[in-house]
């Protein structure tokens, strides 16, 4: 019941800004869906914790990673509706949208929420791909939002890259088909029918449908050499737009490539899938770190930022053992610390003018809660401690040194380039002398606030977390 719930209360948003005229109203609308979704995922992943499995229709499953997915969803979800409001009201003020889009924003916001709680809760690998290609349809709008030839190209780009990739991973999901007898489930294939019948699979064939699913989702996760769409569209789209790109569908796709990992591990050596995770894992890592270091745009530098973390959870999911719950946690952190470092890189974007990070100076003098909080954000994602992503990032490495040493030796000296790379942009960002053009201003504190209960929450998972939260990760690290 929870999931129609979280499901109705976000579609029913999207078809009352379809129908209102009043932005108020439109706005107080998908607030408040959000906050029920919020309420409705929290007690969807305790049921999971305490009961298990949770599959209350024939179409909708849940289990201890999806759950988590769920709340991830949910938290920076409604962190980027709450945020949107003034966002999009400066925008607004600045004459550089009008009501007209911010319609279309809330309509295609609620819709891209949705499609992603569908892809995650989808007992059907086929429900999910078309899920996870509505995310594609939805966010292509989304990104071309300003209307700007360079925001159409990279909606293009995104739409392009992203569907052929889904379709690769389309033909992947078909040859996992081949084992399984129609008349089985009326022709209706879960996830859970196809892990029961994994053993009648060729393990050829197994190994073939992998690495298209593989290249196919891993292109929508932004691993290396598939990501090229991802600065683009990160760097063009509304910074709460590019938030949930980026903190949130990104592992949306990697879990459903895990859960065809577990089905093609009942096949054949799970040392062939590790090893390809390990190997895209790598080069994603590496490309990320030689980019960061000479990049001139400060949103283009977060999402590389992301293709070096994902990079990082596809090492902890190939290396096994430790290196998966230190995987999981990962996601977690990365999930909430990247929307509120796009957050802020908004408050930057509505100062400024400018996504260049060689016209962003002295932001300490002008909007200084928004620098504290970015400079914060920044020790966070690129590990340092008392921030949980170090941890993730030690037991990873701890992991993978015992049987990929020169892996582990390579992206530590990667990931040692990303830190003096981000480094240096941040720094560069916040002190120095402000342009004389720009001026200090009052900052508005629900700009500030979704990224400071995101940071707050970052560090308070590293120290302490919830008994249901470590049932979850616990379980689904034993399944993954």
């Amino acid at each position: 019941m929870e999931l129609i719930i979280i499901i109705s209360s976000l579609s029913l948003a999207a078809l009352i800004a379809v129908l209102v005229k009043h932005r108020g109203v439109i706005e107080f609308v998908s607030i408040v869906a959000m906050v029920i979704v919020f309420v409705e995922s929290i007690v969807v992943a305790n049921r999971v914790a305490n009961s298990g499995d949770y599959a209350p229709f024939t179409f909708l499953f849940i289990d201890a990673l999806g759950s988590l997915l769920i709340l991830i969803i949910a938290c920076v979800g409604l962190a980027a509706v709450v945020y949107s409001v003034p966002y999009l009201r400066r925008e607004t003020a600045a004459h550089i949208i009008g009501f007209t889009r911010v319609k279309q924003y809330y309509i295609l916001l609620n819709l891209f929420s949705v499609a992603m709680f569908l892809a995650i809760s989808s007992s059907s690998p086929i429900l999910a791909w078309i899920s996870i290609e509505a995310t594609t349809l939805s966010t292509a709008f989304l990104i071309s939002f300003y209307n700007k030839p360079s925001a159409m190209e990279a909606a293009w780009k995104y739409l392009i890259i992203n569907s052929i990739g889904l379709l690769l991973g389309f033909l992947g999901t078909l040859l996992y088909f081949t084992s399984i007898d129609p008349s089985i489930g009326n022709g209706f294939v879960s996830w859970k029918t196809l892990g029961e019948n994994a053993l009648h699979r060729d393990p050829l064939l197994a190994k073939i449908a992998f690495i298209f699913v593989l290249i196919g989702y891993g292109t929508k996760v932004g691993l290396a050499p598939m990501h090229t769409w991802l600065p683009d569209a990160h760097s063009k789209a509304p910074s709460p737009v590019s938030a949930l790109l980026s903190g949130v569908l990104l592992n949306v796709a990697l879990v459903i490539v895990l859960r065809f990992k577990l089905i093609t591990d009942t096949v054949i050596d799970q040392t062939f899938t590790e090893t390809l995770l390990i190997s895209f894992g790598v080069v994603s890592i590496l490309i990320s770190a030689l980019i960061i270091l000479d990049q001139k745009s400060y949103k283009r530098l977060l999402a590389y930022s992301s293709i070096e973390n994902m990079g990082i959870i596809a090492l902890g999911f190939g290396f096994g053992g430790l290196a998966v719950i230190a995987a999981i946690f990962h996601v977690i952190f990365h999930s909430l610390v990247k929307p509120a470092l796009f957050f802020l890189s908004g408050n930057l974007l509505l100062t400024y003018h400018s996504a260049k990070i060689a016209n962003v100076k002295g932001a300490l003098k002008v909007v200084p809660m928004t620098s504290i909080l970015f400079i914060v954000g920044f020790f966070a994602i690129t590990g340092a401690p008392p921030f949980g992503i170090f941890l993730t990032k030690l037991l990873i490495f701890s992991a993978g040194i015992r049987i990929q040493p020169l892996v582990v030796i390579a992206v530590v000296f990667c990931t040692a380039l990303v830190f003096i790379g981000f480094f240096k942009h941040a720094t560069a960002m916040v002190f120095g002398e402000k342009p004389p053009e720009i001026k200090q201003e009052k900052e508005n504190i629900w700009l500030i606030l979704p990224s400071l209960v995101l940071l707050i929450i970052v560090l308070i998972l590293s120290f302490y977390q919830p008994p249901f939260l470590l049932t979850l990760i616990n379980t689904a690290a034993l399944r993954y």
